[in-house]
C-alpha cells in the first residue's frame, strides 16, 4: 500500500531524473508536434514517468489540448442489465481504441436524475454524450443536453432534430417472414407485443410487407397480441393453434414469449420444427442458447449501436450519410437472422 506520505512525482523530478529539460518532458507528454525530438530520448522520458509513477495534471494538459478524452453515456437501466449490454460494450471498445474513456451514469430514467447526470458530464467537459435507452422508443431529453454533441441510441425525439441510430424493425420483421416462406410456409402466425411502441408497430409492418411480396393477404386472424412475457407467449400459441386453419409457423415479438409458445406447443404434442416453426426476436442468449430446439431469431444490433455511436461522436461517421438537407444523422442498423435449429 501507498504511503500516505509519499511526495508526488513531478515533472522537474522526471527531467532530473532523464537528464533533459523540463520542457522537453512536457513536449513529449503532450506529443507536440514541431518539437524534434530524438525517439530515444522520448522513451527513456516514457520509461522514467512509468517508473516514478508520475501523474500529468489532468486539468492542465486540459486547458493546453482542449480535450478531455472523455465521453458521456447516460442510460436509462441499461447498465443494470445484461440485456443490452453489449450496447455499453461496443461504445466503451471503440472509445478505447480512440483513446477516450467511458463515464457511465444510470438515471432509471428519471427526469430529474438525468438533468443532474448530464449537468455532472459537461462539468467535467466531456467531448460529447451518448443517452441511451433499453429499448427502442420515443423521447424527451433533459434541456441541457442541447449544450454538447449528443447521439440518441435505440431512441429519438419526435422531431428528429438530433442524431440517432435505431435498429431497423421493418426490414428486421420482413427478414424473418421471409425466412419461413422460404422454408414453404403459407401461415404463419404473428404473436406481437401489447404495447405501442416502435418496434411492435414496425414488425408487423415488415410482416404485412413479406406476406404482400410473396402474394399472400394478410389475415388479421393470425396476429395476436400480448404481454411480452412467457405466459403471454403460452396463452397466445394456444389460440392460435385453436384455428381452423392453424399456422405452420410463428414468429414473436421477442424471446421470452417464444419461450412461452415453446411451452404450450410442447403441451400440445408439437413437435418443433416438424410440426411446427418458430422464429423469436432478440437473441437473448439465455433463452434462446438454451431452448431445446435451439430458438432461431432476429438479433438486435446492440453492439453495433454502440460503436456507431462513438465513432459519431469521434466524427468517424461521414456527412454523406446525413439525410437530405445535411441534418441530423437517423441511422438504422440492420438486424442479422441468428439460425438454430426452431425452423
Amino acid at each position: 500500500m501507498q504511503s500516505k506520505n509519499r511526495r508526488t512525482v513531478t515533472m522537474k523530478d522526471v527531467a532530473k531524473h532523464v537528464g533533459v529539460s523540463q520542457a522537453t518532458v512536457s513536449y513529449v507528454l503532450n506529443d507536440a508536434v514541431g518539437e524534434h525530438i530524438p525517439e530515444e530520448t522520448r522513451s527513456r522520458v516514457w520509461a522514467a514517468m512509468r517508473e516514478m509513477g508520475y501523474r500529468p495534471h489532468i486539468g492542465a494538459r486540459q486547458m493546453r489540448t482542449q480535450r478531455t478524452n472523455l465521453l458521456g453515456f447516460v442510460t436509462d437501466v441499461i447498465a443494470t442489465t445484461p440485456y443490452a449490454g453489449a450496447i455499453i460494450k461496443g461504445a466503451q471498445d471503440t472509445a478505447r481504441a480512440a483513446g477516450k474513456m467511458l463515464l457511465l451514469i444510470n438515471t432509471e430514467g428519471v427526469p430529474e436524475v438525468e438533468r443532474g447526470a448530464v449537468e455532472t458530464l459537461l462539468e467535467h467537459r466531456v467531448e460529447g454524450i451518448i443517452y441511451a435507452t433499453m429499448y427502442h422508443r420515443p423521447v424527451v431529453l433533459p434541456a441541457n443536453l442541447a449544450d454538447t454533441k449528443a447521439v440518441l441510441l435505440d431512441c429519438f425525439v419526435a422531431d428528429r432534430s438530433i442524431t440517432s441510430v435505431t435498429p431497423d424493425e421493418i426490414l428486421a420483421g420482413r427478414t424473418a417472414i421471409e425466412v419461413l416462406l422460404a422454408k414453404g410456409h403459407r401461415r404463419i402466425g404473428f404473436i406481437n407485443n401489447e404495447d405501442p411502441v416502435p418496434a411492435t408497430l414496425e414488425r408487423l409492418e415488415g410482416y404485412k410487407q413479406a406476406l404482400a411480396a410473396a402474394g399472400l393477404a394478410f389475415d388479421p386472424t393470425l396476429v395476436q397480441v400480448s404481454p411480452s412475457t412467457p405466459a403471454g407467449g403460452y396463452e397466445c400459441t394456444l389460440d392460435l393453434m385453436r384455428h381452423p386453419k392453424r399456422p405452420t409457423a410463428l414468429f414473436c415479438f421477442n424471446d421470452r414469449i417464444a419461450m412461452g409458445a415453446y411451452d404450450a406447443l410442447r403441451k400440445l404434442s408439437l413437435v418443433i420444427p416438424d410440426d411446427i416453426a418458430v422464429i423469436g426476436f432478440d437473441n437473448q442468449e439465455i433463452i434462446a442458447g438454451s431452448l431445446h430446439p435451439g430458438l432461431s431469431t432476429m438479433q438486435l444490433p446492440h453492439y453495433e449501436m454502440g460503436v456507431w455511436s462513438v465513432k459519431y461522436l469521434l466524427g468517424e461517421i461521414q456527412p454523406a450519410e446525413d439525410i437530405q438537407g445535411g441534418g441530423p444523422i437517423q441511422k438504422v442498423l440492420e438486424c442479422p437472422y441468428i439460425k438454430r435449429a426452431s425452423v
